[in-house]
């Protein structure tokens, strides 16, 4: 009797689709790679031909050039062989997607990155019934329940009105955290111009072409000290504590990150206003999905997998961890 799932292969470097002959966020080139979101662990350059929805190949051509490049919408259907694969939203950044992949009459979700609670500057994440659903776990321990983002972006604007003489400089990744961070203090009535690191500028003007509105941004490096203080001012994580930001008005140095609920990540960086921000499910959203799903199996692809594997054991859910390499936790 053939076991479940097992018309798919978990390989090192990826989810391999013998079916399909096709490859799930291969860590290496492929011939032919369907690629669930634009983020460098899951998304690479040299594939000989990749499917992804037309903002992630958007992302992928910034940063690595022209792709091979087939763009799918959300909740189309293609063919390949006799696997029929759709691209479902997964809430992670612009253009993420769950890839669904129906064969031998079994629907298996391969759900990438995701997160469950709104973000203006992606599609929600969309709930897919299936037999199997393959899941991150990158904050799979019960201590990560994130806050909500409404009082986390208040810090912000709350420590700015209190030291109008410094700016506030905020690390958030380059691709969806910054540009989330943008959208969300808009969101809460911010509509003062933002200064952005350079190493930005590129992605937050592809957010803009495809609809994300992000108000007014100015380069950081334009701009005087004098007119940077009381401002807020947005650069990659690794620019907080180097030269970059030695010119900037005595700032209060923030960061957001999921990983700023561990206190020793936010000592070691030298952070002084932590964002408990995520662009991940949290503990309780990873396990509210399992249950509203209700799976007859779960796979485990990166992340705190054994908590997560332990969890579904209690509640009568067959799973595993995949062992699959490559994946980071990045400054989320």
């Amino acid at each position: 009797m053939a076991k479940l799932g097992d018309w798919i292969e978990p390989h090192p470097e990826g989810i391999y689709v013998p079916a399909a002959d096709a490859w799930i966020d291969p860590s290496m080139p492929k011939p032919r790679a369907l690629v669930t979101h634009g983020h460098a662990d899951h998304a690479r350059g040299g594939h000989g031909a990749v499917w992804a929805t037309a903002e992630t190949l958007a992302i992928m051509a910034a940063r690595y050039g022209a792709q091979a490049a087939h763009p799918v919408g959300y909740g189309e259907t293609i063919d390949f062989g006799e696997v029929a694969v759709r691209f479902v939203p997964a809430g992670h950044v612009l253009g993420s997607a769950q890839i669904v992949l129906a064969h031998r009459g079994e629907t298996i979700v391969v759900s990438g990155d995701y997160k469950r609670r709104a973000d203006p500057t992606c599609a929600p994440f969309e709930p897919v019934k299936c037999d199997v659903f393959i899941t991150e776990a990158t904050f799979g321990l019960p201590v990560f329940r994130h806050p909500e983002t409404g009082d986390e972006i208040d810090k912000l604007t709350t420590a700015l009105a209190a030291n109008p003489d410094r700016c506030v400089l905020v690390g958030a990744y380059a691709l969806g955290k910054a540009q989330r961070v943008i959208a969300e203090l808009r969101a809460r009535g911010f509509a003062e111009p933002i200064y952005i690191h350079g190493a930005l500028q590129k992605l937050c003007d592809l957010y803009v072409a495809h609809g994300v509105e992000l108000g007014e941004l100015r380069p950081a490096t334009e701009a005087s000290k004098a007119e940077l203080a009381g401002r807020i001012v947005i650069a990659p994580p690794s620019a907080l504590n180097d030269r970059w930001s030695r010119r900037l008005p005595d700032p209060i140095t923030a960061m957001a990150s999921g990983w700023m609920r561990v206190r020793q990540r936010a000592v070691q960086r030298g952070v002084e206003l932590p964002l408990i921000l995520s662009d991940h499910a949290d503990w309780d959203e990873l396990t509210d999905t399992l249950r509203e799903l209700s799976p007859r199996e779960v796979w485990v692809t990166h992340g705190r997998d054994d908590a997560l594997v332990h969890w579904c054991a209690t509640h009568q859910i067959k799973a595993r961890a995949l062992a699959l390499s490559g994946y980071e936790d990045e400054d989320d």
